[in-house]
């Protein structure tokens, strides 16, 4: 008869993490479909089922890669270049991953999912969200990560059927992730006091931009932006830029 009542206040605290997380995913929503729907359709004129982009978005989650896989899946046969390719491309995970250590403590058995669902849009929200006293956050950032998964591969499965229906040009519909992530820095830019953060960001992008040009920045940049998080974090904290 105890247990009754832990339950129901268990039911109660997830359903209020997915209410208070639902809003933060609503951009994330229009930018997943769009680019989901595009690779649905990309994956069907390359000749492969539904069954494919579905699975894949399922399981890979990785948008830039599962693009870059549809050339590696017509491509011979090479495991190794493909494991470089993926490492690669995915590498800016490692620091994600390094910047949520704290973020992910105490979460329990929800950090197996936190950790294969992180992605950028993911990310940029569970670090910069401020999530309202009350509320778990380990489930606020599950619910977070479980939404944004749901719009990717039910965007990617909703091409696949499309794709073999109508036929369009989709040059030019990346620029919605572009746009997304210029929001969320606005938005990130709102929410600081002195803005050490998104200065660091910025700089760090321009300067290893210049010096490794803009094929081999990103690997550098996220190393330089790391560092210098590290070596200022005490004034950062103090200001009040930090989540």
């Amino acid at each position: 008869m105890n247990e009754i009542p832990h339950i129901s206040q268990n039911s109660r605290k997830i359903r209020q993490a997915a209410r208070h997380a639902f809003p933060h995913t609503i951009p994330i929503f229009a930018g997943f479909w769009f680019l989901g729907i595009t690779y649905g359709v990309y994956m069907n004129v390359s000749g492969f089922s539904v069954l494919y982009p579905l699975f894949m978005s399922l399981t890979i989650f990785g948008g830039s890669l599962e693009f870059v896989a549809v050339e590696m899946l017509l491509s011979a046969f090479a495991p190794v270049q493909t494991l470089v390719m993926a490492l690669m491309i995915q590498a800016r995970h490692l620091f994600y991953g390094i910047a949520m250590l704290d973020k992910f403590k105490g979460t329990d058995l929800k950090k197996i999912y936190l950790i294969f669902g992180m992605c950028d849009e993911s990310f940029s929200i569970n670090c910069s969200a401020r999530i309202p006293e009350g509320v778990d956050q380990g489930w606020f950032m599950f619910f977070v990560t479980l939404f944004n998964h749901i719009y990717w591969v039910t965007g990617a499965a909703l091409g696949g059927l499309l794709g073999s229906l109508i036929s369009f040009d989709t040059e030019g519909l990346d620029f919605v992730m572009t746009a997304m992530f210029v929001v969320i820095f606005l938005e990130q830019w709102l929410k600081e006091k002195r803005h050490y953060t998104a200065t660091i960001g910025i700089a760090a992008s321009v300067v290893c931009l210049l010096f490794f040009g803009p094929d081999s920045f990103l690997i550098p940049t996220m190393a330089g932006i790391l560092l210098l998080l590290t070596l200022f974090r005490t004034p950062i904290e103090k200001a009040g830029d930090m989540a």
